[in-house]
């Protein structure tokens, strides 16, 4: 069976074989290819194909590694609200000359889910993967924040015609872009009762199969435990932009301070309050939402008490969950974010907001304490109860643990993809 990937990323796996600096996001991606790709060809049930924005030669090019046939594509990611119909011919090549009896797309944030779909035409014959809702997040995407920092706009911002109201509108832009896409499958995988009532509302008639996601290997060895974890510390996985929740952290530190002098918050992903490795000064670049964070940050006397660690790679991001004491999903919406995943693998305390699909994937007062959307206070009674009943906080982490090591076991989401891939081929073949 040909199966033709349609990813957002360049494999990490391609990367390395060239030399090139890899992102360290959709980490179940590679979970996934591993273990289609760790047989033999002659063993395989899986001819593997695999097309991905590129630059460079890279973008026009077909190269076969390990009996993978990779194909690059050019797209610009930097402004995945604009919809340029050249990439329709350079996929139409892909389609041409790989032939897939299953086209596999992960994701509808990005141009190119519309584009393949225009060119394939064969809808019954598509699997979309769901990762995040991009309606969702544009309704949700100002996350309470002032009315005067939603509006604001820094010198950034109009340089790059980004600013909250524009970030947000680029959303409703793409949101418009998924709702095509979902309604030109025929086939749809997901993971949580969210990302399936969404996908029906928009297409009733696709086929919807529930597939969970293989995370990035390390993370299903070794156990975070207490006395290895700095003491009070909080770590969230991004926040540079208002949907993520880190001004609702940030809110919540003076009480959770008040109780525990020595709490300190470590931040990853994109730094949006300091210089980071830019050459340019931070006043250059500044966004809206990065100064209504330094604010936040100096008037509640924060400075010392929030690090801002960077874009970590997988080894980075394993080392941070294991050596802080609580992690925190302060978000406003997601489906099923890959970070809360890593810490459930690894036995973390977790304080999650009730939001989207995570109440699918880790359940209240068993495996994590939860809170309200937004909810301030809450957030820090939640990260508190955490702190002062440690053994209860420990037999939750167990308890995630335990779940996760399920839902993102390799062996049986591997298995659970070929069974949808050959239910696929087999209703398409009786057609």
């Amino acid at each position: 069976m040909k199966v033709l990937w349609l990813c957002n990323i360049m494999l990490p796996a391609y990367a390395k074989v060239h030399g090139i600096e890899y992102s360290p996001r959709e980490g179940w991606l590679s979970g996934c290819f591993d273990k289609i790709t760790r047989d033999k060809k002659s063993d395989r049930e899986i001819e593997l194909g695999v097309c991905f924005p590129a630059t460079g030669a890279i973008a026009s090019s077909k190269e076969v590694i390990d009996d993978v046939t990779y194909y690059g594509f050019i797209e610009d990611l930097e402004h995945p609200e604009k919809y340029d119909d050249s990439i329709e011919l350079r996929l139409k090549e892909i389609v041409d000359d790989f032939k897939p009896d299953v086209l596999h797309i992960f994701g509808t944030e990005f141009p190119h889910t519309l584009a393949m779909l225009k060119v394939f035409g064969k809808p019954e014959r598509v699997l979309l993967g769901i990762q995040g809702i991009c309606g969702k997040i544009a309704e949700e995407y100002m996350a309470d924040i002032p009315e005067e920092v939603q509006k604001n706009s820094t010198f950034r911002d109009r340089l790059k015609s980004d600013s909250i109201l524009q970030q947000r509108e680029k959303y409703f832009v793409r949101a418009r872009r998924e709702t095509e896409s979902i309604r030109l499958v025929g086939n749809i995988t997901g993971r949580t009762a969210f990302d399936k009532e969404e996908t029906a509302r928009i297409n009733p008639d696709a086929r919807y199969y529930k597939m969970n996601e293989t995370m990035r290997s390390s993370f299903y060895e070794g156990k975070w435990e207490e006395k290895g974890a700095i003491p009070h510390s909080i770590f969230i996985p991004q926040g540079d932009y208002p949907l993520k929740g880190f001004h609702f952290m940030l809110k919540a530190m003076p009480e959770i301070l008040s109780k525990y002098p020595d709490a300190h918050l470590y931040v990853a992903g994109n730094n949006i309050i300091g210089r980071g490795k830019s050459k340019y000064p931070y006043f250059l670049r500044a966004s809206a939402y990065g100064k209504y964070i330094k604010y936040l940050i100096s008037s509640n006397k924060l400075k010392k008490k929030v690090t801002m660690v960077g874009m970590l790679n997988e080894e980075g991001m394993k080392e941070q969950f294991l050596k802080s004491s609580v992690f925190v999903c302060p978000s406003v919406v997601e489906n099923s974010p890959n970070s809360l995943a890593e810490a459930m693998l690894l036995g973390m305390p977790v304080v999650a907001a009730r939001v989207g699909g995570i109440p699918s994937l880790i359940q209240g007062n068993k495996e994590c304490q939860f809170f309200e959307k937004g909810d301030v206070k809450g957030l820090a009674e939640a990260i508190l109860q955490i702190w002062d009943e440690p053994v209860i906080a420990a037999v939750y982490g167990d308890n995630a643990r335990k779940r996760a090591l399920v839902t993102h076991d390799p062996e049986i989401n591997y298995k659970r993809l070929l069974e949808i891939y050959r239910d696929i081929e087999i209703r398409t073949a009786e057609k």
